[in-house]
């Protein structure tokens, strides 16, 4: 088999280097242009200033790069082990949100840690991959699509998606079933599940709508209101249908090349809501029109092309089915979010990652990179 030059010169190296010259620096290259991004926006929304966005933002990264190079040095077989753990504790945090969490814009989804506001829900993304990948690297593959053993992982996604619905955080529960689910696929989950699946859900949608003002209603009246607003924003434009209206308004007049730089007039007007969390991808829209659009959209793609063919010549079960994992969660977030703010799906709340502002689901989404990173710096050779 030939041997890669890097890999031919590397053996001259000390082993505790050798970890570093491992890393996917395809990879880390990508998020941190991503994430240059996101400061250049959150400098922009602010007025041209570094406070309040920016600066913290960036101490957020660069803790979080951190915290993702140590965890790569780790041994995959530390993260599987501590797989199981890490749910549980997920887990425990969710349920301590419902008792004593603090409450912002309607929902009870923040533990207040006092230096900071932790998200259980985050870290349950990536908890729930990460377990979900030891239990099908366990179970033997002659078993996987037994009822039986079809049951337990179902039931791993259910508790978390129900304590997460409960805060209301929607979008957070359909993503934890969608990566939960992927998780299945590429394990070797036979399709017939995932056609039950499908038909249930088509039958839930029907439910959802049909339970509109009843007693067992099953969706907040928010909700509800936010999927009126997407089926017909114009219904609404100043008042639920104001978000979106006004991110179209963003995302069209930035045109080819955008307004320019610190020129976006919805947003240094203030009339595009939520400019630096979930709608600053319609900013980066208007200032930087369809180049700058479709290119931060071509890196978060080479991303996932790059975990995906780590995945792929990855022999260790669990390291190519939490990186698989990993990139389906980060897929969804990028996607969910610029389907949300140009109308193909209803407003949830689902940050672009890397570029809007927040610390849980930077720094998770960094620690999620790093066990990813640990996979591939050990992967059998």
């Amino acid at each position: 088999m030939a041997v890669s030059y890097l890999e031919q010169n590397v053996r001259r190296v000390p082993q505790g280097l050798k970890k570093i010259l491992y890393l996917n620096w395809a990879v880390i290259l990508l998020l941190t242009a991503i994430a240059c991004f996101g400061f250049l926006m959150l400098y922009s929304v602010a007025g041209g200033s570094a406070e309040p966005w920016m600066d913290a933002q960036i101490e957020r990264f660069a803790v979080g790069m951190v915290a993702m190079v140590v965890i790569a040095m780790v041994p995959i077989w530390f993260w599987r082990n501590m797989a199981a753990l890490g749910y549980i504790v997920s887990l425990l945090l969710l349920v301590a949100v419902e008792l004593f969490g603090s409450v912002g814009m309607g929902a009870q989804r923040w533990i207040d840690l006092g230096f900071m506001r932790l998200q259980p829900s985050e870290l349950m993304k990536i908890g729930l991959v990460m377990f979900l990948a030891a239990y099908y690297d366990w179970l033997p593959l002659r078993r996987v699509s037994h009822p039986v053993w079809v049951a337990l992982p179902l039931a791993f996604i259910a508790a978390p998606t129900l304590l997460t619905l409960a805060q209301p955080d929607l979008g957070t529960a359909l993503l934890l079933v969608i990566g939960g689910t992927a998780i299945m696929f590429f394990a070797g989950v036979h399709w017939a599940y995932f056609a039950t699946a499908i038909a249930a859900g088509v039958g839930t949608v029907y439910a959802v709508f049909a339970s509109r003002g009843t007693p067992w209603q099953l969706l907040k009246d928010y909700q509800y209101r936010r999927i009126d607003t997407f089926l017909d924003p114009a219904s609404d434009p100043m008042n639920t249908g104001y978000h979106i209206t006004q991110a179209k308004i963003a995302l069209g007049s930035g045109g080819l090349t955008g307004r320019g730089f610190m020129q976006g007039t919805q947003s240094r007007l203030n009339f595009l809501p939520e400019k630096h969390t979930d709608f600053i991808f319609t900013t980066l829209a208007e200032e930087f029109g369809f180049v700058g659009a479709i290119t931060l959209l071509t890196l978060y793609a080479l991303v996932i092309f790059f975990c995906v063919a780590s995945a792929l010549q990855n022999r260790d079960r669990f390291a190519s089915l939490v990186t698989l994992g990993i990139a389906t969660t980060f897929f969804l977030f990028f996607a969910v979010n610029m389907s949300m703010v140009m109308g193909l799906a209803p407003v949830v709340g689902v940050p672009l990652p890397l570029v809007s502002y927040g610390g849980s689901a930077m720094v998770v989404l960094l620690l999620a990179f790093g066990v990813m990173q640990s996979a591939h710096v050990h992967r059998p050779r």
